[in-house]
Formats: C-alpha cells, structure tokens, sequence
C-alpha cells in the first residue's frame, strides 16, 4: 500500500565530521557573513505624501481632501474652496525608505509608497516631493517621481479585477540624500564585530582565529568581539576590516529546532533534532451534519391554511481507530519522518504531535510556528 506523504519536511543536514570524531561540524563561512560592525547599520526614513494624477481611484473622503489642501498650500498653492481638488485625483500616502551606511548628498534610493485612506489604486499617479524623515525628525532626503505598482485593477458594474495589490507601490530611484548620515567605525584604538545571531562558540572562534591571524581580540559577550587596531592599520580601517571580514571560521552547530509554518503546511527540522522514547497514537474523529428543508402542505379544501417549513438534521459521528508508532531512543531525524509518515499524519496535525511531544520531554528541540 502505497503511504500518502501529506507533510512536507525539508530536512537541514549538512555533516562534517572533524579528524577526531567527537563533534560534528558544518562547513567553514566567512566572518562577514555571521557578524557585522557594530555600529553601521542601515537607517530607516518615513515621510507622509500625496500621490496625484490618479484616474478616480484616489481618495474619497472629506478629512484627507483636507489634508491634502493644505499639503498644496505649504508648497505655495493657496486653495480657498475645496471643490477644486477633483474626488478621487489624489490619495494620501505613507512613503518609506531605507538609506544605507555611508550614503552621500546626491545619493539616490528607491521608495515605497503605501496608501493611507480608501484609494483603490495607484495606477499611474505621481508622488509629489515629500520630505523623508529619521526617528529624531531630522529631514535626511526628499523624493517624488510616478508610482510602479506592478499591477492592475479594474470595475464595472460592481464587478472588480485585478491582478496584484495596487495600493502599494515602487518609485525607483525617486529619493535623493539631502543630508549625510555620519557613521563612526569604531572608537579610538579598537573596533567591535557584532554576531547577526547570539552564539557563544561562534564568538569565542572568531576571536580566536583574528588573535591567531591578525590582531588581539577578545569576546566581550555573546555576539561582540571587540579587536584592537593595530598601529599600521590606524589610517587604513577599511583596508583591515575587509582582511578580517574575509576570514574564515567554523561554525558552531545550531540550536535544535522545528519550524512550522501553518499556512503552508511546510515543516523545517534541523538535523540536531532528537527523540528520546515516546509512543504516538493518531486517530480522528469525523462529524458529518446533513440537513433535509421539508415544505408541509395544508389538506386539501382546508381554509386558512399554510404551508409549513420543516427542517429535518441528521449527525453522524465516525471515530477512526488511532495509529500507535514506537519512538526508540536517540531517534534520528530520518526515524522521526517514517514515524510520521507511518501514521499518514496531516500537516494540521503535524503541530498537534510536535508541542505534545515536546510537553512529554520527548523532542528534544525548541518549536517555532511562523
């Protein structure tokens, strides 16, 4: 009998074993691609706009014609009656953008434009200049330019299509840098890595192999290595992060771990997920509730009478016979998918089995549901 595979388990395997065999590793990667310079980092900008020459999909309502009357009056435009701003030609909008370390006056970024109110599109409007500010209000660029929403809408007749989301959309290369960002690499004598991922081993390997190859490093915690600067590389630190960034280490194996993701139904286990002795039985119960409308009539010849609207439910109940698998000890990670596999376990069940499985000490991994 042929078993039907209703989960999708991708498995993340990749072994190495080390010339002593008493842990196993995974390939070596480069410094810069687990940890970063603490200290630069991208910086987010937000602005409030209005997108124009929209074909009667923009805004509707009185509060943002407002609004957008007295956007046009700060640009110079005074409006004294509302009614010359058309329904529908214009929507508010939330403009986004992300600028990058080191970023220079005339620098350009792309951005992303999201309607406020009820616009239904916007199709072919342009973003009037918007200023773009930090968290500390300071205006670090401006931007406009038309909108790319990648898509299209269309109504008639209370029937509507379209064919991808078109109250968001892209103007590229609309922003440009007005003010540079200062970004400092490091403090006087020493410059400090930060691990993307908190990891004590990887720490303490990185600054291990940078005290071994390059310059004194120490682990300060977690995720930060701070290295001293030597003298030859006090004028020239980009010279000596790209060495050290280049460099390559061992990773430390990761945390046990399964995630789930219901509404794909799909499954990741790492490969260091373990199973100690469990017993699994999976069974289900099926309610099936039909309903017959029934229409009595009244007698023949009868005055006054009515007919009468019966509905007649009929429920079933069906409890299939549950399924009992044996979990050894040590269980691997191929052991855990023929276990499942075995009891033709579905994807909304899958959830269900692993947090009781963990609640009975049995999965040894931690359980994460995106």
């Amino acid at each position: 009998m042929k078993r039907i595979a209703s989960i999708t388990l991708i498995a993340i395997s990749i072994l190495l074993t080390n010339p002593i065999g008493s842990y196993v590793e995974s390939a070596t990667v480069r410094i810069k691609d687990v940890a970063h310079v603490q200290g630069v980092r991208d910086n987010q900008l937000v602005g409030y706009g209005v997108v124009v020459g929209l074909q009667g999909t923009g805004d509707n309502s009185r509060s943002t014609q407002i609004t957008n009357q007295l956007m046009l009056q700060n640009l110079g435009t005074v409006i004294e009656q509302s009614n010359y701003i058309q329904k529908g030609s214009s929507a508010a909008v939330m403009v986004t953008a992300t600028v990058g370390p080191f970023a220079k006056n005339g620098d350009k970024i792309d951005l992303t434009v999201s309607t406020m109110a009820d616009a239904k599109s916007l199709e072919g409007g342009v973003l009037v200049m918007t200023q773009l500010r930090a968290p500390n209000g300071e205006v670090i660029a401006t931007g406009q330019g038309p909108v790319s929403v990648g898509g299209t809408s269309a109504q008639a007749n209370g029937t509507s299509k379209r064919t991808s989301i078109t109250t968001t959309g892209r103007v590229p290369n609309g922003g440009i840098v007005e003010r540079e960002i200062y970004t400092q690499i490091g403090d006087d004598t020493s410059i400090t890595l930060t691990l993307n991922k908190t990891d004590y081993t990887l720490t303490a390997r990185i600054a291990q192999t940078v005290s071994d190859l390059i310059a004194p490093a120490r682990a300060v915690d977690g995720s930060s290595i701070k290295i001293t600067v030597p003298p030859k590389f006090q004028n020239n630190r980009i010279g000596f992060l790209s060495i050290i960034e280049n460099l390559r280490v061992d990773p430390s194996v990761e945390r046990a771990k399964v995630v789930v993701n219901e509404r794909t139904g799909t499954i990741v286990i790492g490969n260091e997920v373990k199973l100690m002795p469990a017993a699994i039985a999976h069974g289900g119960i099926t309610v099936s509730i039909s309903t017959l409308n029934e229409a009595i009539q009244p007698n023949p010849f009868t005055m006054g009478g009515s007919a009468v609207g019966v509905s007649n439910s009929e429920i079933d109940i069906e409890e299939q016979g549950g399924n009992l698998v044996e979990i050894k000890a040590n269980s691997t990670l191929n052991d855990l998918v023929k276990a499942l596999n075995s009891i033709g376990v579905k994807p909304i069940d899958l959830i269900s089995i692993l947090q009781a499985l963990k609640e009975a000490g049995s999965l040894k991994a931690d359980i994460e549901i995106i």
